[in-house]
């Protein structure tokens, strides 16, 4: 609204000389610009939105704090900033990165103004190397020397995008776009527009749908951003976006996308690329009923594709001119002459076809079930389960009560060689560490010496206490012996997600004593048998084993309470 009222006030100063100047603009906003200060016959001059120095990289949203702190620690010495879209990431993330040895500081609009600048001129200054920060911070920023731009979260735009990705490398030199993607960042920025008027929210969800469209894409990225504002990129390659430097195999798309130019031509100029894909993948929404496209004969015609291969088709006809945006209302396409002469004349046209985050994501994940990314390493992992066993022999201990598998897996991707890096393992807290952690780093140390192993050595340190988190809710209702159900209620947890947090505190080494809950709760003939199992009888911790083993008249929260008992009490 602001920016309308601009024209009432220079017709009130009188006859003046006009030139409105912006650093980024889409053909929509350029347009808007103009028409807003009465300027529509102005001569317009424009410079490439191309910064052939930056490179651009996506990359799926998985394990993103360890990422980032190798990410850092591969870059050390050198600048670079992290945008988040929550002021609590914001300072969530330079917590953690402090405690990782990075120097770095927090940036939002909801610190004191002298903190704010304080931080801002550290990293001006080169006190400090990274600044991670909301959106506010950045406007002003004169750093020619900004080596990276990181964002944790999917930036609500791509003009955001790229205005916050333009702060790398001013100067000219190495500018590296790093930016975490998961598609259920994008539902979260949907929801949040759910209060706004709906105009705007369906400008928003269009937004969006670009953005989308930019991180899914595998085409070269600076195609597509320099396409979003309205600058043909020439080159086939530009050799400076991770979809260039890897690309990913092409299949022939001539056909499919004389196909869809067809349709498009058929259903007319009124629809936006979402609902053409819907139509012709036989997608029967209400809209499409009420249009009467179900009975069109392009309804179903390329069900043998999904929709993802359907949008990169539409995104390649649209970098090839051979359909038009609609300027006016935002997101409509519509077939050019351009296209009516594809469908007659096609020529040869290749797509790659789009990455699926989300699966890849999953993958990343199924691979490495403890989350820590690489394999582990067999043969000391074969080493570490042999000192469990003789370490359990002489506490008189099962051996799971050492250290669980998914630990030992941990230590055979981190080789941690002192106790301080041990606390760091997945299941190891300080009292875990601290009671049978000496013999496994002796072991570690030494095998890592003997193999001239390099360690990564960008583990990420567990220790930041989450001042919002249940932990020490939980650990101190405990000790005042509160009733689980209470404990529960508070954190708004169901009992079962109160158990895993408590086989969570319990796993890492602290001691909690719960006899007062299991007392009430269940028999105590049942609570000895339980017990004893685990004592006696159990190879590893498994829940099932367990429930198989003791057979029907035992429950699953009860072996977990006694289990949680028994690990304080031998274990911790």
């Amino acid at each position: 609204p602001e920016y309308r009222r601009i024209r009432p006030i220079i017709n009130e100063i009188g006859s003046a000389p006009l030139i409105a100047l912006t650093a980024t603009a889409t053909p929509k906003v350029q347009m808007d610009i103009q028409k807003n200060l009465g300027m529509s016959d102005a001569a317009v001059f424009k410079s490439s939105f191309n910064r052939p120095n930056l490179y651009y990289e996506i990359r799926p949203k998985h394990d993103v704090d360890r990422e980032i702190i190798r990410f850092i620690k591969q870059n050390e010495g050198k600048s670079g900033i992290i945008y988040c879209l929550s002021r609590k990431k914001v300072e969530e993330l330079t917590e953690l990165l402090i405690a990782n040895g990075i120097k770095a500081r927090a940036y939002h609009a909801g610190m004191d103004a002298a903190t704010r600048a304080g931080n801002q001129d550290d990293f001006l200054m080169e006190r400090v190397d990274v600044i991670v920060a909301t959106i506010a911070f950045g406007m002003g920023i004169d750093k020619p020397d900004v080596r990276y731009v990181i964002h944790y979260d999917i930036p609500k735009s791509l003009e955001g995008y790229y205005q916050e990705t333009g702060r790398a490398g001013r100067d000219g030199g190495e500018g590296h776009c790093l930016t975490f993607y998961s598609y259920k960042d994008i539902q979260k920025l949907e929801k949040f527009m759910q209060g706004k008027p709906v105009a705007e929210q369906e400008i928003g969800k269009l937004l969006l749908v670009e953005t989308v469209s930019y991180a899914e894409s595998s085409m070269c990225r600076r195609k597509t951003l320099l396409h979003y504002f309205g600058e043909e990129y020439a080159e086939e390659n530009c050799q400076n976006c991770d979809n260039c430097r890897n690309p990913k195999p092409q299949v022939d798309a001539k056909a499919a996308l004389r196909m869809a130019l067809e349709a498009l031509r058929d259903i007319g100029d009124k629809f936006k690329s979402d609902y053409l894909v819907s139509v012709l993948i036989g997608k029967n929404t209400a809209l499409i009923k009420s249009y009467g496209h179900n009975k069109s004969k392009w309804f179903g015609a390329g069900e043998e594709h999904d929709a993802r291969f359907w949008g990169a088709v539409i995104r390649q006809a649209l970098i090839l001119g051979l359909v038009d945006k609609n300027i006016e209302n935002y997101g409509l396409i519509s077939i050019n002459p351009k296209g009516e002469q594809f469908i007659t004349m096609p020529f040869p046209v290749n797509i790659t076809l789009d990455h699926n985050y989300d699966q890849e994501e999953k993958e990343a994940v199924a691979e490495v079930p403890m989350g820590k990314g690489g394999a582990a390493d067999e043969e000391l992992f074969s080493m570490l389960k042999d000192l469990r066993k003789k370490v359990a022999k002489k506490h008189d201990l099962p051996p799971f009560v050492i250290f669980q598998d998914p630990s030992l897996e941990d230590m055979a991707v981190q080789y941690p060689v002192t106790l301080e890096e041990m606390q760091n393992i997945t299941g190891v807290g300080v009292g875990k560490a601290r009671k049978f952690g000496e013999e496994f780093v002796r072991l570690i140390k030494a095998y890592v010496e003997e193999k001239e192993i390099i360690r990564p050595q960008d583990m990420v340190v567990k220790g930041v206490a989450s001042k919002s988190g249940n932990k020490i809710f939980i650990i101190q209702s405990i000790d005042r012996k509160m009733d689980f159900e209470d404990i529960a209620r508070a954190r708004d947890l169901d009992f079962d997600e109160l158990l895993t947090e408590i086989e969570g505190i319990v796993n890492s080494g602290t001691r909690l004593d719960i006899s007062y809950y299991i007392r009430e709760f269940m028999d105590e003939d049942k609570a000895d048998d339980i017990y004893l199992y685990f004592r006696e009888d159990a190879e590893s911790d498994s829940l099932d084993d367990a429930l198989a083993e003791l057979g029907s008249d035992y429950t699953e929260e009860e072996i977990r309470l006694v289990r949680i008992k028994f690990m304080c009490e031998q274990g911790n």
